[in-house]
C-alpha cells in the first residue's frame, strides 16, 4: 500500500509532535516505505533514529532493531513508548529479561501490539528467537551503527559480522536499512558488502557542522590550568571534557570542584546508580561540566552542550568527530578544543602491541589520520570533512572561519616544486610506499622496507634530504587534501597518484602550502615552566626580596633556609602573587602545616609589593591541587605512625624505594611530620646521624648531590635522602 505526503506528515505530527521533516528524513522514510535496502549515513543530532522509528509504526508488522548497546536500546525504548497509548508498542530483547518478560514480549509481537523489538546482536543467534521470529510477521530489519560491521570503523563489533547469516535463516526478503554517524568511503563499502545489500539506496547527509568551532593547542604540563581558564571563561555553560583513563577522569574532576567548577566524573568504573544519578545532573544543569571516559554520551540528547574538550587525543577521527558532534546540537555556538601531544600518540601505539596485526595496521593508520588532523595548518573543516570523503570550500562554505588554522593563519609559501618532487618519487618507486616510508626515500633514510625494495640504490633516493622529514609529512597531507594523491585504505594506506597529480606532474604550477604546526614537549619539569603558560617567568625582583627574608627568618629561627621554604616555592610565589595564607597554601610545596607555620610574614611582603607596584594578579592561575594522591600518603602518614618497616609499605603500594622516598619527601616539604627515626636508627649509628644532622644545620643547601660531595661516598645517596627527611621533619615541620 502507498502512503501518501499527507499521511507521513500527519504520522510525523501525530508520534512525534513534528510539523516538517529534518534534512534526508523524508526520502529516507519514503524509502524504507517502497521496502527498499537502503543506507543512511547521518552525522549525530541529524535525527537518525526517526527514520526507522516512524516507518515502524505506520507499517505492518514488527521491526527489529539492532543495536549494540544496551543503555541506547533502552533510552530509544523509553521515548517511543512515551509517544504512543500502549507499552506494548516498543520492546527489548536481550540477556537482561528473565522468563516471564520474555513471554510477554512474544505474545505482544503474536498480537501485533509489538512495532519495534530492539535486539543486541547476539541475541539474535539463539535457536529459539530465530524460531520465532520466522513464525511472525517483520516489517524489515534496522541495523543501527552499522560501523560495528567493519573492522575499519572505530567500533568494530565482531558479532556484527554475523547478521547477513542470521537475516537469511529469519527471512532473506526482509528489507534491510543500515544506520550510522560516521563513516568513511571505506566503512561504507565495507557495510554494504557484510550485510550483502550492494543495491541499497544511499542517502548521504552533510558531514559539515558549520556552528561547531575547531580548534587544537599544544598539551603541556600546565593542561589543567588551562582548562580551568577555560571553562571559567565560560562560566556557567554545559561542556564535555573527555579523558582516555578512568583514573585521568577521577582526578581532572576533583580539580575541577576544588576550583570552584561545578564538574561531576562519569565513567564505566562508577556503579550504575552513581553513572545515572551524574548523567541526570548533567542534563538537569545541576552540574555544568562532566568529565568522562568515551562511555560518556552514548545517546545524550543534550542540546545545548557548548563546549567539548578532549584532555587526551582520541584513536580516531571517527571518535572525534562523534564525540565533538555532541557539542551545539541545538544550532548555539559549539567550542571543540583538543589538546594534543605527540607523547599522547605514542602511549596509543603502545596499548595496541598485545593486538593481531591486522588489527594493529588498521589502529596506526586510523592514529597517523589523527596525528594529520592535529599537526595540520590547513582548515581542519576541510581536513575533517575530506576524510569522510566529503568537499569542502572555505571560501563559500558555510562555517568556513570556524577554525583556529582558518582565523589565525600561517604564512603560506610556494612549494610547487617540492610537491612535483613528491610525485615523482611516487611514479619512480611504482606507488609502493605510504607516507612514513615515502618520506623516508625523499630524506635518504633507509629501512628493512626500502632496502628490500632496492629503493636505496634509485636515483631519488634522498633527493630531498635538505629539509625536515616533517616538512615533507606535512605537504604530503596537504596534497592528499588537493587531491593530487590518493591513499588506499585496503592497504593502511600506499599513496597512488591521482589523475589531477599526473596532470601537476606533466605541467607543474604553483602549490601554496603551510607547514605543520610544531608541539614541542617541554622536558624540563621545573616549575617556572610548569606556570609559564598562565604567564612567563617569575617575578625577578620580588624573588630577590623573598630570598632576602627568607635568610632573616633562618637566622631568626637557627635554622638553615631551605628548611623554610624551597627555591621552587618561593619561585612559585614570585609567579602566583599569593597574599593571603589560603592561597600560599596551593603554592607548589608549600601545604596548610607549613603556610601556617612561616607563611605570615611572606604574604604580608607579597601583599605590599603587589599594592605598592599595581600588580594584576593572576587570580585564574591559582589553581588549587586536589592532592590526588592524598590517599596514598594518608596511607604512608598512617603506617609510619605504626612504626612498620618502609620497605614493606613501599611494597604493599607496588612502588620502588626510590618513588616511596620521593613521596616521603613531598609529605614532610609540604609542612607535614614524618617520624621516621625508628628506620633511621636501623640504618645509620648515632656518630653517623650527628656528622649527617651538623653538615644540613651548616649548609646553605639541602641538595643531595651536593651532600654525597661533601661526604665523599661516606653514605649511600639513599641514606642521605631518608635522614634529610627526618631532618626536615624534626627541623622544620
Amino acid at each position: 500500500m502507498s502512503h501518501t505526503e499527507n499521511e507521513l506528515h500527519s504520522a510525523l505530527k501525530k508520534y512525534f509532535g513534528f510539523s516538517n521533516f529534518k534534512g534526508l528524513q523524508h526520502v529516507v522514510i519514503e524509502s524504507v516505505m517502497k521496502g527498499n535496502n537502503t543506507f543512511v549515513i547521518m552525522p549525530t543530532g541529524g535525527g537518525k533514529s526517526l527514520c526507522y522509528q516512524l516507518p515502524a509504526l505506520i507499517k505492518d508488522g514488527t521491526a527489529i532493531v539492532v543495536s549494540p548497546l544496551i543503555a541506547l536500546m533502552k533510552n530509544q525504548v523509553d521515548a517511543i513508548r512515551a509517544v504512543s497509548e500502549h507499552e506494548g508498542v516498543a520492546h527489548v530483547l536481550n540477556s537482561s529479561l528473565n522468563k516471564t518478560e520474555i513471554k510477554r514480549v512474544k505474545t505482544d509481537i503474536v498480537n501485533g501490539i509489538t512495532k519495534l523489538l530492539y535486539v543486541a546482536p547476539e541475541s539474535l543467534t539463539k535457536e529459539e528467537y530465530i524460531e520465532f521470529l520466522r513464525s511472525v510477521t517483520i516489517s524489515f530489519l534496522a541495523v543501527d551503527e552499522a560501523h560495528c560491521i567493519s573492522e575499519w570503523g572505530h567500533d568494530f563489533r565482531p558479532e556484527y559480522r554475523n547478521l547477513r547469516s542470521i537475516i537469511q535463516r529469519i527471512d532473506k526478503d526482509i528489507p534491510i536499512i543500515g544506520l550510522t554517524a560516521t563513516a568513511t568511503p571505506k566503512v561504507q563499502e565495507d557495510i554494504l558488502k557484510s550485510l550483502q545489500i550492494p543495491d541499497a539506496k544511499t542517502f548521504k547527509a552533510s558531514f559539515n557542522r558549520p556552528n561547531l568551532y575547531y580548534e587544537v593547542r599544544p598539551k603541556t604540563k600546565s593542561v589543567d590550568v588551562d582548562i580551568i581558564k577555560f571553562v571559567k571563561q565560560n562560566a556557567g555553560k554545559s561542556g564535555i571534557i573527555y579523558c582516555l583513563s578512568r583514573k585521568r577522569v577521577e582526578e581532572l574532576s576533583q580539580v575541577l570542584q576544588v576550583n570552584g567548577i561545578n564538574a561531576i566524573p562519569y565513567h564505566a568504573g562508577l556503579d550504575p546508580k552513581t553513572r545515572v544519578k551524574h548523567q541526570d545532573m548533567f542534563l538537569m544543569e545541576d552540574a555544568d561540566v562532566v568529565v568522562a571516559t568515551i562511555a560518556f554520551g552514548m545517546g545524550i540528547d543534550k542540546p545545548d552542550v557548548r563546549f567539548v574538550i578532549h584532555h587526551d587525543i582520541p584513536k580516531s577521527l571517527e571518535s572525534y568527530y562523534q564525540e565533538t558532534g555532541r557539542a551545539g546540537r541545538d544550532g548555539g555556538e559549539g567550542h571543540c578544543l583538543a589538546f594534543y601531544a605527540y607523547k599522547d600518540i605514542e602511549k596509543l601505539e603502545k596499548f595496541m602491541a598485545g593486538k593481531p596485526v591486522a588489527e594493529q595496521e588498521i589502529g596506526h593508520a586510523l592514529l597517523q589520520e589523527v596525528v594529520g588532523y592535529a599537526e595540520t595548518s590547513i582548515s581542519r573543516r576541510k581536513f575533517l570533512l575530506h576524510y569522510f570523503g566529503e568537499e569542502f570550500d572555505n571560501e563559500t562554505g558555510e562555517g568556513g572561519d570556524m577554525d583556529d588554522n582558518v582565523r589565525y593563519p600561517k604564512v603560506q609559501k610556494e612549494a610547487g616544486e617540492d610537491a612535483a618532487i613528491v610525485l615523482s618519487v611516487i611514479e619512480k618507486t611504482f606507488e609502493k610506499y605510504k607516507a612514513k616510508d615515502l618520506v623516508n626515500v625523499i630524506v635518504g633514510k633507509p629501512n628493512a622496507l626500502i632496502i628490500s625494495h632496492r629503493t636505496d640504490a634509485s636515483p631519488v633516493f634522498g633527493i630531498g634530504q635538505e629539509k625536515e622529514p616533517r616538512y615533507w609529512m606535512a605537504l604530503i597531507r596537504q596534497m592528499l587534501v588537493a587531491k593530487l594523491i590518493s591513499k588506499e585504505i585496503e592497504t593502511y594506506g600506499v599513496l597512488h597518484m591521482s589523475d589531477e597529480g599526473r596532470k601537476f606532474l606533466k605541467n607543474p604550477r604553483p602549490f601554496m602550502m603551510a607547514e605543520d604546526h610544531i608541539y614541542e614537549e617541554n622536558e624540563d619539569d621545573n616549575i617556572i615552566t610548569k606556570s609559564s603558560a598562565g604567564g612567563g617567568v617569575a617575578d625577578e625582583v620580588l624573588m630577590g626580596m623573598l630570598k632576602d627574608l627568607r635568610k632573616k627568618r633562618a637566622k631568626q629561627l637557627g635554622v638553615p633556609p631551605f628548611v623554610i621554604f624551597q627555591d621552587p616555592s618561593l619561585e612559585d610565589m614570585a609567579l602566583k602573587y599569593p597574599i593571603n595564607l589560603e592561597e600560599l597554601s596551593n603554592v607548589h610545596g608549600v601545604g596548610e602545616s607549613k603556610a601556617k607555620k612561616y607563611g605570615a610574614p611572606f604574604v604580608e611582603l607579597i601583599s605590599t609589593y603587589v599594592e605598592e607596584n599595581d600588580i594584576m594578579r593572576p587570580d585564574d592561575i591559582v589553581v588549587k591541587s586536589t592532592g590526588s594522591n592524598s590517599a596514598l600518603k594518608l596511607y604512608i602518614i598512617q603506617n609510619i605512625d605504626r612504626k612498620l618497616p618502609l620497605d614493606d609499605i613501599a611494597n604493599s603500594k607496588g612502588m620502588s624505594m626510590g618513588d616511596f622516598i620521593k613521596e616521603m619527601e613531598a609529605i614532610v616539604y609540604s609542612g607535614t611530620k614524618l617520624n621516621i627515626s625508628y628506620w633511621v636508627d636501623e640504618i645509620l649509628d648515632e656518630d653517623d646521624q650527628e656528622a649527617i644532622h651538623e653538615y644540613f644545620m651548616e649548609s646553605q643547601s639541602d641538595k643531595i648531590s651536593d651532600a654525597v660531595e661533601e661526604f665523599d661516598g661516606d653514605y649511600e645517596e639513599e641514606d642521605l635522602r631518608l635522614y634529610r627527611i627526618k631532618f626536615i621533619s624534626e627541623v622544620a615541620n
